[in-house]
């Protein structure tokens, strides 16, 4: 069982890259903007950037689904900004990985085992995807604020860091190696076997 976190800043191509990757590999894809309340996409809407009290719910919530695929053994893919080191704690831990006095309930105080792909670009590159864009709540003007509050992951952190300047087929491909490069190859077989696909 795999879950896989595709991180970034807005425009980095978090939701065409996990989506195609979790359609290839026959996973679950959830999108994490899907699950933003309508008060924060009002906010960014109107170009003010979300702050850590907007944020903790949203990702509180992201937790619980991907505890819950845990639990059920389901393989997933996540399109998450997951900008700070915090952030991407919650993801793991919920909750507890901000609140220690917070009581633990059972079968939630194991921290889930993600893989973080952050997608990385300059600036400059991730700029003209977003002004291509239509119909989108994050404004162009958020984006220097984004690149301001991101801290790549780094050890000890589990992640990989893929360049935004390779093409798309090459993004996926080095994603489906560090996801399999770990796993028994009889398990590699089974995740990869077109006829399985179907059945997760």
């Amino acid at each position: 069982m795999v879950l896989v976190v595709v991180m970034g800043v807005s425009g980095s191509g978090k939701t065409t890259v996990g989506s195609r990757l979790a359609a290839k590999l026959g996973w679950k894809f959830y999108d994490a903007d899907d699950y933003h309340s309508s008060e924060n996409k009002k906010k960014m809407a109107s170009g003010i950037p979300l702050n850590d009290e907007d944020r903790i719910p949203w990702l509180c919530t992201l937790h619980d689904i991907l505890r819950r695929e845990e639990s059920s053994r389901q393989d997933a893919v996540l399109a998450c900004s997951a900008l700070k080191k915090m952030y991407r704690c919650v993801l793991v831990s919920g909750v507890s990985a901000i609140e220690s006095n917070q009581p633990e309930k059972p079968g939630e105080n194991v921290a889930l085992k993600i893989l973080f792909v952050h997608l990385d670009g300059p600036i400059e590159l991730i700029a003209r995807r977003l002004e291509k864009r239509r119909g989108h709540f994050m404004p162009l003007e958020l984006l220097k604020s984004q690149f301001d509050t991101l801290e790549p992951p780094k050890a000890p952190e589990n992640f990989i860091t893929v360049s935004l300047e390779k093409s798309l087929p090459e993004i996926m491909m080095e994603i489906e190696k560090a996801i399999f490069s770990g796993l028994p190859r009889a398990v590699r077989r089974l995740a990869t076997s077109p006829a399985l696909q179907y059945m997760h």
